[in-house]
């Protein structure tokens, strides 16, 4: 294992009606005028709104809104709630819903302080230095921002789906998760997240460091949780347990508890931004395409490691004389829990893709400063990009 930084300072109230405090925890971080930012109707069809304003109100806690926030989250409404956070005069946001919510409000948070354009973070140009605080009132289970110092925004100018560098800055003061605020989310949207968690564990699982073993049963635990409860909370939405389940590991997924001490790649998310950029696809889905086509391309670097994770995660039978056939074994469960239990498309065609925009996505990605290569599992250029690319259509 590595040396390693291990900083989390997140308070997390789990359970059913914890939304109900929220207007405390507001208090309790020192927010006294609040940014509420969330998407659409749903949050008001299931509850979450009234509840959480009611509770900011009985603090004595005041705010103003941001809605209409979109999956895959826009530069747009960033630039709108930091003109509306200064106007405003807040000094807290609560982010009500999922990974584009929480993305926005971490954005807002960086921007309104910084004099010059938010997107200068995300291009490089800028370190961030300050946020204003944030606090989740999560709906969905899958992106685990509500844990992480990550941030991930597209610059409508140029399309352009970037992250910004991890900083400890922007992680959320405080996250509410009532798993029942899951319950009325429709199958696919589940389904997704269960995708976007999945893909966030192996991410950090598929590493070459040697002497890992806790964080890979850590990795191995919470994908195995995901295989089991994802299909439950799907044929029954109101599971409680399922949905506990998937709520708690979405967020164990992506705040790094699995990741320390370890190289980690991230390719797979990296090839996925430019699909859900171009195609505005759902990021779970772009992932549930792009992993496993990835996983073929580079299991001739480590059989051994795929084969471990055929036989941890989906209870495959080891063959020691040819390691090679149960990765490829793993990799085709792990394609059946995706399509056939998830109901994930397969393919780039499933997706709504095409293979001939594959070169034009390549040439996107390499609009990226540092754009090549990427991954630190196997190192992935731009032929190879093409390659796991042209693998999303086999």
């Amino acid at each position: 294992m590595k040396n390693f930084t291990f900083y989390s300072p997140t308070l997390f109230a789990f359970g059913d009606g914890q939304e109900e405090h929220t207007g405390e925890l507001v208090r309790r971080f020192g927010g006294t005028r609040v940014l509420l930012v969330y998407g659409g109707g749903s949050v008001k069809r299931n509850g979450a709104f009234d509840a959480v304003t009611q509770s900011l109100q009985n603090a004595g806690i005041s705010y103003v809104e941001l809605s209409g926030i979109q999956a895959n989250p826009r530069s747009g409404k960033v630039y709108e709630g930091i003109e509306l956070a200064r106007k405003e005069k807040v000094d807290f946001l609560v982010a009500l819903g999922g990974g584009s919510v929480i993305d926005t409000a971490k954005a807002i948070g960086m921007g309104v302080p910084y004099d010059g354009d938010f997107w200068d973070i995300f291009a490089g140009r800028h370190k961030v230095e300050r946020s204003l605080p944030v606090g989740v009132v999560l709906t969905i289970a899958a992106a685990g921002s509500e844990g992480s110092g990550n941030c991930v925004i597209t610059q409508e100018k140029g399309n352009l789906k970037w992250g910004c560098p991890q900083s400890d800055l922007i992680r959320p003061k405080f996250s509410v998760l009532d798993p029942k605020l899951t319950c009325s989310l429709p199958p696919y949207q589940t389904a997704c997240g269960a995708v976007d968690m999945f893909a966030h564990i192996c991410e950090r699982y598929f590493t070459n460091t040697p002497d890992v073993q806790l964080t890979d049963r850590l990795c191995e635990a919470l994908m195995k949780t995901i295989v089991e409860a994802a299909p439950r909370a799907i044929a029954n939405p109101t599971d409680y347990a399922a949905r506990s389940d998937l709520m708690w590991a979405g967020m164990l997924a992506h705040n790094n508890t699995c990741g320390v001490g370890r190289e980690q790649d991230w390719a797979s998310h990296m090839i996925e931004h430019e699909l859900s950029a171009l195609y505005d696809c759902a990021h779970g889905a772009g992932l549930a395409v792009v992993l496993p086509a990835w996983m073929e391309f580079v299991l001739p670097h480590d059989p051994m490691r795929f084969a471990r994770f055929a036989v941890e995660v989906f209870g495959c039978q080891m063959d020691y004389t040819q390691p090679e056939r149960t990765g490829r074994e793993g990799i085709r469960a792990l394609r059946n829990f995706f399509h056939r239990s998830l109901g994930m498309p397969m393919t780039l065609k499933d997706l709504g893709g095409r293979t001939e925009d594959i070169p034009a996505m390549v040439e996107h990605r390499l609009e990226k400063p540092g754009a090549f290569p990427i991954g630190g599992f196997v190192k992935i250029g731009a032929d190879e990009m093409r390659e796991i690319l042209l693998h999303t259509d086999r």
